[in-house]
């Protein structure tokens, strides 16, 4: 995250908070494991679509939702725990295609990776019981750039060719039986400073999910970046053109990447339960867009004498206590020991000795 933004939060908001939140402090009890919402009643003629609220689960790479091991340890762990959720990768951040499209374009850019019997993966999740969210990363996409002669691996969202790409792997994608599309890296590049206007840069990434909505009848959701919750983010002066009243206008769910430890105040970084909490309240009195964030469960900035289970633990507390409505975890090695851990110290708190 750019200096920039130090400067901003701490000239706009930061006195302000550290005295709101300073004395708050998390609670012990958890409400984690308790079971999802029931989905509507199913019309007479048609089987009912799943809800996508109350969304509780754990990031895959297709990598290892391609092991059948690992895959069956996350799954097994999952449900012990009553998350309901995986979240898979369908376009990675190398530009593959996960699974055996046949999209020409992708298929003639060396784009397609078939690591997934996506049909058969999405049928075994939800015999299992578990809501199937597909993240395709969108405008970070070093094939198609390559393609299309850019300098770098980004493609420009002002380009109608990457565009209707993406638009074609999305519908691709639903068509596998996935229940939610996800969109990443739904931005430009984080290539200059805060405070100009960038409006022009907002108003082609709104028009990417003006598309989007128009094309896909499943539930869409967007990841942002953390700051976009902050309240200067209305002004549209932001490199990355992820506006948080622009978005939220034309997806289901917004999840914002909450990551405590990608922040650059110290006193954010030292403090996840607050962090959490700031920043989600700052989104919800902006929008009213059901929050689903992303949460940290990889080991990076703990505060010194927390371990990650703690730090994962008052997330998850903020996140509640703010109305999130559900939440995800990261970790890119999809190493989720820790969240265990974390889990199974909350079930045994709440769990009355004979």
């Amino acid at each position: 995250m750019k200096s920039a933004l130090l400067i901003v939060l701490t000239l706009a908001i930061g006195a302000l908070l550290a005295t709101v939140f300073s004395a708050q402090a998390p609670s012990p009890s958890l409400d984690v494991t308790r079971a999802p919402n029931p989905s509507p009643a199913p019309a007479p003629s048609a089987s009912p679509r799943p809800s996508f609220h109350d969304r509780r689960g754990v990031y895959l790479t297709a990598y290892a939702a391609s092991n059948p091991s690992l895959l069956e340890s996350v799954l097994s762990q999952s449900l012990k725990f009553g998350l309901n959720t995986v979240v898979i990768d369908v376009k990675n951040n190398d530009g593959d295609v996960c699974y055996a499209s046949q999209m020409p374009l992708a298929r003639a850019i060396g784009a397609v990776r078939p690591l997934l019997d996506l049909p058969k993966l999405v049928e075994e999740l939800h015999r299992r019981g578990f809501y199937v969210i597909a993240r395709q990363v969108v405008f970070y996409d070093p094939h198609l750039a390559k393609h299309l002669g850019e300098a770098g691996p980004w493609v420009p969202p002002t380009s109608a060719q990457a565009v209707s790409y993406n638009l074609a792997l999305a519908q691709e994608v639903a068509a596998s039986g996935v229940d939610e599309i996800q969109f990443d890296y739904i931005r430009f590049a984080d290539d200059g400073p805060i405070g100009p206007d960038y409006s022009a840069r907002c108003a082609a990434v709104e028009a990417f999910l003006v598309q989007a909505r128009q094309t896909l009848s499943l539930p869409i959701s967007v990841d942002v970046y953390g700051r976009v919750m902050w309240p200067w983010n209305a002004q549209k002066i932001d490199p990355i053109g992820q506006h948080l009243e622009s978005m939220a206008q034309h997806v289901d769910v917004v999840s914002p990447m909450l990551y405590p430890s990608h922040f650059v105040e110290a006193e954010l970084k030292a403090d996840p339960y607050g962090t959490v909490k700031r920043t989600m309240l700052q989104g919800k009195a902006r929008v009213n867009v059901p929050l689903r964030p992303y949460l940290q469960a990889f080991a990076m900035a703990i505060p010194e004498g927390m371990d990650l289970p703690t730090y994962i633990l008052a997330q998850i507390r903020a996140a509640q206590e703010t109305g999130a409505d559900g939440y995800l975890f990261w970790n890119p090695r999809a190493d989720y020991s820790s969240l265990w851990e974390a889990l199974g110290r909350d079930l045994a708190s709440r769990t009355p000795r004979p």
